[in-house]
Formats: C-alpha cells, structure tokens, sequence
C-alpha cells in the first residue's frame, strides 16, 4: 500500500485536508479512507454509540474526491495524522498506524436507495445552531467526559420534527464538517435501517429506526369481518 494519496490536483489534496481538519473537532477524531476507481471517500463519524446502553446515533459524515485512478486503499486513520507533503501540493502523507473504530465495521448500502423527501439547507443550519445552543446550556460546570456525552445524546439523538424525524445531529454534522453552503434542497433517501441527507459538498449518512416522511397506517387486530 502507498503511504500516500495521490489526488488529481492540489485543491482535491487541500478540500481532503479541510476535511480531515474538520473530523478532528467533531466525534472520535477518526477517517476512513476508500479509494477505487479514482474516488476517495472520506468518511468520520461526529456520532457513534460507545456500548449497548448509549442512545448516541449513528451519524456518519461522507466526502468524495478525485485521486489517482491507480490508487486502491481502504483503512481508518487519525485525521490528524494527515498531512500536507511540502514538495508535492496534489499528495498527503499517510499515517503509520491504522485504527478500527466500531462504526467503520459496519458500511451503509451501496444501492436499494428510495427517495423519501428533501430538507433545505437553512433548515439544517437553523436546527445545528438551535442544538449547538442547547448542548450550551445543558452541560454542567467542570463536567467529566460521562456527562459531557449524556448531555450530548440527550440534545443530537433526539427526533427533530423539523428534520422529519431524523435525529438533531444530522444537522450538527452536516453544519460542522462544512456541507451547508448557500441555500439547496439536500434529497432525502432510505435503504432499510439507513438515511442518506445528500448536499453538494458531501452527505450525511445516519443509522436508525428514523424515516422522513410518512407511511401508510396499517391495521391491526381483527377484521370488520372477524
């Protein structure tokens, strides 16, 4: 394996960069890199349940980018351990050591998509600062890392009906790692367990029972007839 990305240009290596930069203040620091066919996927995770009984969400934050078409990878490092090479702007240097986070185990669907709806990136921005706010408020003076966590499951795992159910930290992730520029409808698509909120600049992928929309009422009991 190269120990380094080779991108198709310097603004793909630096977008990689901002990126990375931006998973580092957000969940546990972690980057999964896929790279095939000429995309690298970048993918953190600003949320993802620690154990059976933590009610944190799923939240998974997805970027792709042009590399060389020659390269082939798929590994978790630290997104800090990314770095710029001095003498080649269009490549990054690899960390040595590779990590396993829980959530990297699991990938969402490739296929099997259907499109339930849109959200509007102001809507997004409005929920993220509104929890943002909240998260604020809620966390204790000299707080050990158990509250820091319990208030932060309690304000981003939430429902929100203004996301259509989806938790509130779908609209954190898209607005920290930077997805929310200028105003666009970001679609809205189901595979099973999962939910994809895609805007220009990357998607937001979130596990769990949430759906946006609503679905056909079904009867239960017996019939008319029974």
């Amino acid at each position: 394996m190269s120990q380094r990305l080779i991108f198709a240009d310097a603004a793909a290596a630096a977008d990689a960069l901002t990126f990375a930069g931006r998973s580092v203040r957000v969940g546990d620091g972690a980057i999964r890199l896929r790279a095939a066919g000429g995309t690298l996927t970048m993918t953190s995770a600003p949320f993802a349940p620690r154990g059976l009984l933590d009610a944190t969400p799923t939240v998974l934050a997805m970027r792709a980018l042009p590399v060389d078409p020659e390269l082939e990878c798929d590994l978790v490092v630290e997104a800090s351990g990314l770095v710029g090479v001095s003498d080649h702007s269009a490549q990054l240097q690899l960390p040595e050591t590779a990590l396993s986070p829980a959530w990297a185990a699991v990938s969402p669907p490739r296929g099997g998509w259907v499109s339930t709806g849109s959200l509007a990136a102001s809507v997004l921005a409005a929920r993220a600062q509104w929890g943002i706010s909240a998260v604020a408020e809620s966390i204790p003076q000299n707080p050990g890392e158990d509250a820091v966590r319990a208030v932060r499951a309690a304000v981003w795992g939430v429902p929100d009906d203004a996301l259509g159910g989806l938790p509130l930290g779908v609209a954190f992730a898209a607005f920290t790692l930077g997805f929310i520029v200028g105003e666009e409808d970001a679609p809205v698509r189901t595979s099973g367990s999962w939910t994809r909120v895609t805007l220009r600049r990357g998607h937001i992928i979130v596990r769990g029972p949430a759906r946006v929309g609503l679905t056909a009422v079904r009867q239960t009991g017996p019939t008319p007839e029974g």
